[in-house]
């Protein structure tokens, strides 16, 4: 039996720490009957400028075929909409309506308050360092590959 405990992993603290924040704003997020998925969506898409849903995909941290589902719900539900792309015809770019647009402003509500009792529990400089070494990991080399 091994005597290394899963708890020794940084990426069992780190799965285990999403899992917590992303749990707590999916409660808040839920008041306004959105996901964390949805209002990463609409977040993204705020700017208007649309995005192609690979770009997206990338964006928002969903495979492709799981964004394409919440897209169509999200289309049925009126929060966003398909337009071809006006640079090529082939593509489609994905577009907020404006009432995705008033739900991404309700959410980026909710979000920003969820970010302030984060930062009230642990502190402002601890949350930013932490937010600094995740953008490092993140943006780093990537870590799972081989030497």
């Amino acid at each position: 039996m091994s005597s290394t405990s899963i708890r020794s992993h940084l990426s069992y603290h780190l799965a285990r720490a999403h899992r917590q924040l992303h749990a707590d704003l999916e409660a808040r997020l839920q008041k306004e009957g959105a996901s964390v998925e949805q209002w990463r969506v609409l977040e993204v898409l705020a700017d208007r400028q649309g995005r192609a849903m690979g770009e997206l995909a990338e964006e928002v941290l969903m495979n492709h075929p799981a964004l394409t589902k919440l897209a169509d719900r999200m289309v049925a539900s009126g929060l966003v909409h398909r337009v071809a792309d006006p640079q090529d015809q082939r593509r489609v770019l994905l577009h907020a309506t404006a009432r995705g647009a008033a739900m991404q402003a309700r959410l980026r509500r909710l979000v920003a308050e969820h970010d302030r009792h984060v930062e009230r529990l642990f502190g402002g400089s601890k949350t930013a360092a932490l937010k600094a070494l995740l953008e490092d990991l993140a943006e780093g080399p990537r870590v799972l590959q081989e030497p």
